[in-house]
């Protein structure tokens, strides 16, 4: 059999592959569908598919064309792309390489902007509490264009209400793709400066792509994390930015920025003014009123006739020294009838009477002691004559006395006949001696109940 023919899978998907790349219908295709099987991969190439009701198709798009895309892809989301058709030969799976994506329906700015807003609205950025602005400001920032037509009506408004105030211009990029990193660094810069008390961040009206460095995530957080108070006025009235929802005052306009931004000075001199004059009827008011007084407080007695001021406490005094004198008799009487109480007291119970009745006392004591001691001899002498006598009746001695002996050999008491051998020596002790015999004879007594 012939293999000539035949072609290896290597082959077939390689000549099939030259024939998606060589076809021009295939070499950029615009097509719609639905997102499925996404799963974002930071920093990354984005695999994913297209499908509709009734077919499907794997698709790939590469790390530098989806850093361009504006919005999150999300899964089930519509979408218009535009690629190329080929076949990856690895798999023999035929995808497209997307170049272009935004969603189907809506713009891929407004649907990045919708995006963004709910992502910042969730992490609290648009209702935090926002910070007031002063109400004198010495030193005002302005981030905008350097020859655009906010800068001039700032300046044309902050020099008709408050010319004292002191506006700073940090020129800054407010279109393009660079627009949003140069608002960004511009706001840190005033932020090092530490000396503003107000940061105005502007730019004229326009479509949404040239609002949109407005709507970047990064400026959104550099406005929010901002030491200073900030005021946006970006496009028209009916415009509405992420970097107007994030700032602590939105203006419609820079002209309402600036009006928001310093007090009419001329007003403010009038209410000081007007202060001024309240506060001097305020001041002859009561300087009257303490006039008054002073004349009152002349006429008085205390003025008038000042030994009034202290015959009352002269009086009181009078009183209250012939009290303290009668007080003091008085406590005088009763340590008087205390001392002589206790004068009789002592005169009986006088200390020579005490020695005297102490020393009969020992006296008789010691009496007693000598009496106890004799007794107490005379018992112990009794008790021991009578244990002698006890003793005596019981030794061994006294009893031999009366005839009794005993029988010992080598220093051994012999109590039996049993004990005994004929010709053996014994010693027999008696009380005034000892005897040695010969035992020539033993005789043993016999048991009556044999």
């Amino acid at each position: 059999m012939a293999t000539e023919k035949y072609l290896t899978v290597s082959a077939l998907t390689k000549y099939l592959k030259r024939k998606f790349d060589a076809d021009p219908y295939l070499g950029r295709v615009y097509l719609t569908g639905e997102i499925s099987n996404f799963r974002m991969r930071p920093n990354a190439h984005q695999y994913f598919s297209l499908k509709d009701e009734r077919a499907k198709i794997s698709a790939i798009m590469f790390r530098s064309s989806f850093e361009k895309v504006k919005f999150r892809p999300e899964e089930g989301m519509k979408v218009l792309v535009v690629g190329r058709i080929s076949l990856y030969e690895a798999t023999g799976n035929y995808q497209i390489y997307v170049e272009k994506m935004e969603p189907d329906g809506v713009g891929a700015l407004y649907q990045a902007y919708e995006q963004l807003k709910k992502k910042l609205a969730a992490e609290g950025l648009f209702s935090a509490p926002k910070r007031k602005l002063p109400l004198f400001p010495q030193r005002i920032a302005v981030i905008t264009s350097r020859s655009g037509a906010v800068i001039k009506d700032i300046m044309t408004t902050v020099r008709r209400r408050y010319p004292i105030a002191q506006l700073v211009l940090f020129p800054a990029l407010v279109q393009g793709e660079s627009a949003a990193a140069d608002i960004v660094e511009k706001i840190h810069t005033v932020e090092r400066s530490n000396n503003f008390d107000i940061l105005i961040i502007g730019r004229g009206g326009g479509s949404i792509e040239d609002l949109w460095p407005f709507n970047e995530e990064m400026v959104a957080r550099a406005i929010y994390d901002c030491d200073i108070p900030v005021i946006s006025s970006v496009g028209h009235e009916t415009d509405t930015t992420i970097a107007d929802l994030v700032a602590d005052v939105r203006a419609a306009t820079p002209t309402a920025a600036a009006e928001l931004a310093v007090p009419v000075l001329n007003d403010e001199l009038l209410k000081i003014n007007q202060v001024k004059m309240r506060l001097y009827q305020a001041f002859k008011a009561e300087l009257k009123i303490k006039e008054q007084q002073l004349l009152k407080l002349r006429s008085s007695y205390v003025f008038q006739q000042p030994e009034r001021l202290y015959e009352g406490y002269l009086q009181k005094l009078d009183y209250f020294d012939k009290r303290a004198g009668q007080a003091a008799q008085a406590i005088v009487s009763v340590h008087e009838r205390r001392f002589a109480r206790v004068l009789s007291r002592l005169r009986e119970a006088a200390p020579i009477e005490s020695v005297r009745l102490n020393e009969k006392q020992i006296e008789y004591l010691q009496e007693r002691l000598r009496k106890a001691e004799m007794t107490f001899l005379e018992q112990k002498e009794q008790r021991v004559k009578a244990a002698i006598v006890s003793l005596d009746m019981l030794s061994p001695l006294k009893i031999m006395t009366r005839g009794y002996s005993y029988v010992s050999q080598d220093k051994h008491v012999i109590k039996s006949v049993k004990h005994l051998t004929k010709k053996q020596q014994i010693e027999i002790h008696f009380a005034d001696g000892n005897a040695t015999a010969e035992i020539k004879e033993i005789k043993e007594e016999q048991d009556n109940d044999r």
